[in-house]
């Protein structure tokens, strides 16, 4: 089974925020707009202009903490109230998720995703992801209706702070470095097809986001900011947007998704956990500490936490344990990955992880 699903449009456009009002138009006079603080002081006076300017009617609710079900489902019967005809959504990752839940809860309202940071590609997935209430990972939400519009408005990324950039290409880079361990024992067409695209994001990454970060410290749009974003957002969707019957876990997402029901870690952002996942992964991938290295590097400059003491000072071994036995394979992993993912490697790998700082200190 080959199932992809995709939103309907992505365009990546300095100043596409003044021209709103049009993407809007295309499905009528009434928006329901969910945002972040931060997210809506840097856009309120670009997108405001544009909706006053065409006569469109709107509604602001602002979101705080992770997606929550019953959370969404209140902003949703908000929406319906006001007789939306599409939902917007202003701000990271969390804000992407909550747009596309409330715009599914609200009779399948057509959204239009407006991503402020590039530290995620959740405006693209297929999917929102919940969390409890305490910001522990439950779910994933697949939604029947995908984002119409993408809009991503490269003179509000740039002012961005690069933490954020820096996370979304460690979310971006875990694709490749997830995935392509299956190639060992499968080949089969669904697998092909994401790696192309995950190879591809690699690639770009590989070639661009050095001189990307740099710019977005300057605060430049550069060819190599706005491919960087491309991959960040589009290119890494895409290749999450490659569905199939398979139940492959990615370990690094496995890792975070258990690392988020730990409330000392609720600083670090989904790309930082991710990449901590990853640099577990190294360890039940590469029994050889020097193969580890190339991946370990990339993290270390991208400013992931490698360690748990990296992550917080406050994880104790206990701690350790409860994180690996809360880490979820599917099935079919355990006979498709070339590595063993079993409870006991997950825990051992966690452990030596507290020696990854150093091993890359002693190998500049």
């Amino acid at each position: 089974m080959l199932k992809i699903q995709t939103p309907k449009n992505y365009l990546q456009e300095p100043g596409i925020l003044t021209k709103i009002n049009s993407y809007v138009a295309e499905f009528g006079d009434r928006v329901y707009i969910v945002t972040g603080e931060k997210a809506w002081k840097q856009t309120q006076n670009i997108i405001e202009k544009s909706l006053t300017d065409a006569n469109i009617k709107y509604q602001i609710d602002f979101y705080y903490g992770r997606c929550n079900a019953e959370k969404l489902q209140v902003l949703a019967k908000k929406a319906i109230e006001f007789g939306a005809d599409a939902v917007i959504g202003v701000g990271g990752g969390s804000i992407m998720d909550a747009s596309k839940a409330i715009a599914e809860y609200a009779n399948q309202l057509p959204v239009i995703q407006v991503p402020t940071i590039a530290a995620t590609c959740a405006a693209w997935s297929p999917f929102s992801v919940f969390y409890n209430l305490q910001g522990g990972h439950e779910q994933s939400f697949p939604l029947t209706r995908f984002p119409e519009w993408i809009l991503v408005d490269s003179n509000v990324l740039v002012k961005a702070p690069v933490r954020f950039l820096k996370s979304g290409i460690a979310d971006a880079i875990a694709k490749w470095y997830e995935f392509s361990p299956y190639l060992k024992t499968s080949n089969d067409v669904n697998l092909l097809l994401q790696l192309q695209v995950a190879k591809l994001t690699l690639d770009i990454l590989v070639e661009k986001s050095d001189q990307a970060i740099k710019d977005n410290i300057d605060g430049k749009v550069s060819e190599a900011f706005s491919h960087t974003v491309d991959a960040a957002i589009a290119l890494a969707g895409l290749a999450n947007s490659v569905r199939d019957s398979s139940q492959r876990s990615g370990m690094a997402h496995s890792i975070h998704d258990s690392l988020t029901h730990v409330p000392q870690l609720a600083s670090w952002v989904h790309g930082e956990k991710v990449g901590y996942g990853l640099a577990v992964q190294t360890i039940l991938e590469y029994p050889n500490p020097s193969d580890r290295l190339p991946l370990l590097k990339w993290l270390a400059r991208l400013d992931i936490p490698l360690t748990p003491q990296q992550l917080s000072p406050e994880i104790s071994d206990e701690m350790l344990v409860e994180i690996g036995d809360r880490v979820k394979v599917k099935p079919n992993a355990y006979k498709l990955l070339p590595f063993d993912v079993s409870p006991e490697s997950i825990k051992k790998a966690l452990f030596e992880s507290k020696s990854l700082a150093e091993l890359v200190k002693n190998n500049p």
